[in-house]
């Protein structure tokens, strides 16, 4: 099954060189370019995508205002969004994957990483390394400041076991080191963190990551463990 990707960049070299790299993937399929974010969101209404590669800075429209109206559109349930960075965690990540954003990439990632990166985020799972993971709570710890979307109340539906699979996964472990953690298959742990993806109503793992830290839970694992 050919994966459909839509480019979102105001720099055409680097769609056309993004085009060229994807195209010569047997499994991946460029359908689509838009220069700016306004271009993105209609390319991905007419087009359909699996998913939208997205740059950040862009003019009439930003990535993350274009990533909120895709991921937004009922229409486009289904496409799921790349978010490309010049600096793998900049200060806009954590506003990307609040918008529902499922991952982000580094724009100087080499051709076998994009092709992963877009398969993973087709698949429907979210893409951020363990280190990315815990450089990004540790820095959203790190500003008391910013105003929570997500209370503790959120979580009241969890099962104690969900409720840690949530919290290791904020922390940027895989399946098989929450496994490790908790005692259990990487199955059963698929099966907890795919539960509390549903009675949250969040897309990925991606945004479990902003939840479980909107609401304390990352905050009170990493002051215990």
């Amino acid at each position: 099954m050919t994966i459909r990707v839509l480019l979102a960049d105001d720099q055409s070299a680097i769609r056309a060189g993004f085009r060229l790299l994807i195209d010569s993937a047997p499994d991946l399929e460029v359908v689509g370019e838009g220069a700016d974010g306004q271009e993105a969101v209609a390319m991905a209404r007419s087009t359909r995508p699996d998913v939208v590669v997205m740059d950040i800075r862009m003019p009439v429209l930003d990535g993350l205002s274009a990533t909120q109206a895709i991921t937004g559109d009922q229409d486009l349930a289904r496409t799921r969004v790349l978010i490309l960075t010049t600096f793998e965690l900049d200060e806009y990540v954590f506003q990307a994957l609040r918008c529902g954003a499922s991952g982000f990439l580094g724009k100087g990632a080499g051709a076998q990483e994009l092709f992963a990166a877009i398969r993973t985020v087709a698949a429907g799972d979210a893409l951020l390394s363990p280190q990315a993971t815990r450089a990004l709570v540790s820095h959203f710890i790190a500003r008391p400041t910013s105003v929570p979307a997500a209370s503790p109340a959120s979580l009241a539906g969890l099962t104690k076991r969900e409720r840690e699979a949530v919290a290791l996964v904020a922390l940027g472990l895989s399946n098989q080191d929450i496994a490790t953690e908790l005692v259990v298959s990487p199955f059963t742990v698929k099966t907890h963190v795919n539960r509390a993806m549903t009675k949250l109503g969040v897309r990925d793992r991606a945004q479990l990551v902003v939840i479980a830290y909107q609401a304390g839970l990352v905050r009170a694992v990493s002051d215990h463990g």
